[in-house]
């Protein structure tokens, strides 16, 4: 881990628990910036905008711009534009993905669009469901930002994008391609935005089946921190395996 300069870090579970500041968190970011390190916030959110985000966390504490927030929405859209520059698209989503749709000069429509893109929303329309349905059957090209089934809510679980997606699926028999993390593209993506090298960056992360496998596909180094969803004794029970386990992200010697 020697000389490690760049960071991916994620956010729920390694920064921020829900809306509480996860101890140390607060310390780990100043310690970047007082290295001048590169290092990207990244979450498979895309309901928010990176400034949404931004102001969340400094109202905790953590003291991140805007451009230092990487989303699965962003990642979306610099998808949408290397397949298909300039198309059009019909989202199900909030601002935060169809600020970043429009940001790549796509044009959100219900007309012959060439994408259906699926995100996270607060609250699922099932008239947006079918319409969806009917434009994937016809012809659309189905993609979802994130695979996750359930989300956390102050009252509970709620259904996420990937039970929306294994919805459509079933009605269409058409599978989504999921941007978000795991898949590795998000990994290469936030690279990109910053213009990394995967050989100098690491993947700061609390759940084994998105951030680390994902690190590992993008053949970075990863440090597996517990202070979310995973805990230590299920590490040893996936064929891959973190380059360190650490309590926290204020274990991490920079």
């Amino acid at each position: 881990m020697a000389d490690v300069k760049n960071y991916l870090i994620d956010m729920d579970g390694v920064l921020v628990s829900g809306a509480r500041l996860i101890p140390g968190a607060d310390r780990f970011i100043e310690r970047l910036k007082a290295r001048a390190a590169e290092y990207l916030v990244l979450t498979n959110n895309p309901i928010y905008t990176p400034g949404d985000l931004s102001h969340r966390l400094r109202s905790v504490g953590l003291d991140i711009p805007p451009g230092r927030i990487f989303t699965s929405a962003i990642a979306m859209a610099r998808f949408l534009h290397s397949q298909r520059p300039d198309g059009r698209a019909f989202v199900i989503g909030e601002s935060g993905l169809t600020d970043a749709i429009h940001g790549v000069g796509y044009v959100i429509t219900d007309r012959a669009p060439d994408y259906v893109v699926l995100g996270e929303t607060l609250s699922y329309d099932l008239n947006l469901i079918t319409q969806a349905v009917r434009l994937i059957s016809g012809g659309a090209r189905f993609v979802a930002t994130n695979p996750d089934p359930s989300g956390p809510s102050e009252d509970g679980p709620v259904p996420a994008c990937g039970a929306m997606a294994a919805l459509i699926e079933r009605a269409t028999g058409v599978s989504p391609f999921f941007v978000g993390k795991p898949n590795p593209l998000m990994m290469r993506s936030a690279l990109n935005h910053l213009g990394l090298h995967s050989e100098r960056t690491v993947v700061v992360g609390d759940r084994m089946d998105t951030d680390i496998v994902s690190g590992v596909e993008t053949g970075l180094e990863t440090i597996l921190v517990l202070t979310g969803v995973t805990r230590r004794e299920d590490v040893a029970r996936y064929p891959y395996q973190p380059t360190l386990i650490l309590d926290s992200v204020d274990d991490i010697a920079l």
